[in-house]
Parts: structure tokens; C-alpha cells; sequence
């Protein structure tokens, strides 16, 4: 491991909490920060995304929390999670908040951040690789290239409640964005399907879905807009998954650099 001493970096000091992404799920594409507060934590309370592998690099005598929510199971509430952050950091712990991806991208740590803000309780965001961007490369899609597209939007699949979101106009998205990368959006893809086409979007327009991105798990189905309801019911794909939409789909066939 890089010693902090090398790189200038920070000390995790008792009773703060430190909100780290952990990446899509190589335990190689940590940051140097994240392996830092690894070795440090007192206490690691970690999402139901963070790969296994990357749990087992923490502290020996870190004290290990599961805290992961997942949708149709039995779950802690987000008031939950974050109510025992603080709690953690008022005992002078040092807290690893990790979770998979980025903190600020559809994972909530402005939510924690900001009651832990209001707690008056140190914190630090440590930013990852988004699966959006990461996932999709390690599936050999870039979600830009200049062939393709200059515009490119992340939209999370569903909103608190567990809904598609309405909270958007659909056909702004479908005019304005060439490249869509939807997160948890599995088990909402035939109504996303529905307001794609409504919007204005072309059946034939090339998709894939990639399941368990950047894990040893990882799988690929490249279909179309208009098939990818049916070609999930006949090859279905277990969550956490990725849905992108547009022409960079038809690079894989090109990019396909690592298979897991």
C-alpha cells in the first residue's frame, strides 16, 4: 500500500466521518485516498454495492457495518444509516462511510453530508469512479466518443419512493441528450422503455444492459430499444445494472477490452 506519507495525505482524525466512493467494483480502481481511510477507520459502514474484496481491505480491527439498502428487500431507512453515523463520530470514532460508485452521483452522500453539516460533525467527501463512467468502460462502452455523441446524461432509474421519476420533462431528455446512462433502472425498464419511445426515441436504437459492472460477475446484453423488454425476459440480468442508450452502444464490439 501507498504510505500516506508519500502522497501528503490527510489524517483521519476521531470522531469524523469520511464519505468514500468505492468504484463500481475492481478493488483496483480505488483512489489512494479511499485505501488510506481503509487502513484508518475505526468503524467502516458500508452500502450493499461495495464489492466484497474491497470490505476485506480495511483496518483489521475496523468494526464492520453493513448498512446497504436494496430495493424489494428489508433494508435500514436512510434516516437510519445516517443516525448512526453520527452517533459513531460522538463516540470519537473514526467512520468510513463507503459506498460504491461516487458519494454525489444517485449514491445520497449529500444527504448524510448535510445532517452530519448540521451535527457540526467533521466530515470529508472522497469522490470514486462513477459507475456510469467506469462500469460502462470496463463493458467497453464509452459513454462519450466523437463519432457518436457530444451530449450524455445520467438519470437515476427511480426516485425515493421507488417510482420511475416524473419529476423531468422525458421528451427534453430524449431531444437533448444523444447518450442516456440510467442507474437502477432494471426493475423499472418497461416503463422506461414506454417513456423513451413516447418521447421520441427510435426502437432501433441501439441499448445494453450491464449487470454487476466491473466485477467477476459481469455480464453484457446488447439489444435495442425496442427489444429490450423482451430480450430481458429471455435473458435476464440480476441488479445492481446499468442501462445505456445511444451509438456508443455499437463500439463494444471494438472496445472490448477485459472479460471478467
Amino acid at each position: 500500500m501507498i504510505a500516506a506519507m508519500n502522497l501528503d495525505l490527510p489524517p483521519f482524525q476521531p470522531g469524523s466521518v469520511w464519505l468514500v466512493g468505492a468504484g463500481p467494483g475492481d478493488p483496483g480502481l480505488l483512489t489512494a485516498l479511499a485505501l488510506h481511510a481503509l487502513s484508518q477507520a475505526d468503524v467502516v459502514v458500508h452500502d450493499a454495492l461495495v464489492d466484497a474484496r474491497i470490505v476485506a481491505l480495511a483496518n483489521p480491527a475496523a468494526q464492520v457495518e453493513s448498512m446497504g439498502k436494496r430495493g424489494g428487500q428489508a433494508s435500514p431507512k436512510q434516516d437510519q444509516i445516517t443516525a448512526r453515523l453520527v452517533e459513531l463520530a460522538r463516540m470519537g470514532k473514526k467512520v468510513l462511510r463507503l459506498k460504491g460508485g461516487d458519494p454525489f452521483v444517485f449514491g445520497r452522500g449529500a444527504e448524510e453530508a448535510l445532517v452530519l453539516a448540521a451535527e457540526n460533525i467533521l466530515f470529508r467527501v472522497v469522490p470514486g469512479v462513477s459507475a456510469g463512467i467506469g462500469g460502462l468502460a470496463y463493458a467497453g462502452i464509452p459513454v462519450t466518443a466523437k463519432q457518436c455523441n457530444s451530449t450524455l446524461a445520467f438519470v437515476t432509474g427511480h426516485d425515493q419512493d421507488g417510482d420511475v421519476p416524473d419529476g423531468f420533462d422525458w421528451e427534453s431528455l430524449a431531444r437533448g441528450a444523444q447518450v442516456i446512462v440510467f442507474y437502477m433502472g432494471l426493475s423499472k425498464v418497461e416503463t422506461l422503455v414506454q417513456r423513451l419511445l413516447a418521447a421520441g426515441r427510435r426502437p432501433d436504437e441501439l441499448m445494453a444492459v450491464v449487470s454487476k459492472a466491473a466485477t467477476p460477475q459481469q455480464q453484457v446484453l446488447e439489444t435495442t430499444l425496442g427489444s429490450l423488454v423482451a430480450d430481458l425476459a429471455a435473458t435476464p440480468l440480476p441488479a445492481p445494472a446499468l442501462l445505456v442508450l445511444g451509438g456508443v452502444v455499437g463500439l463494444r464490439q471494438h472496445l472490448r477490452w477485459w472479460q471478467p
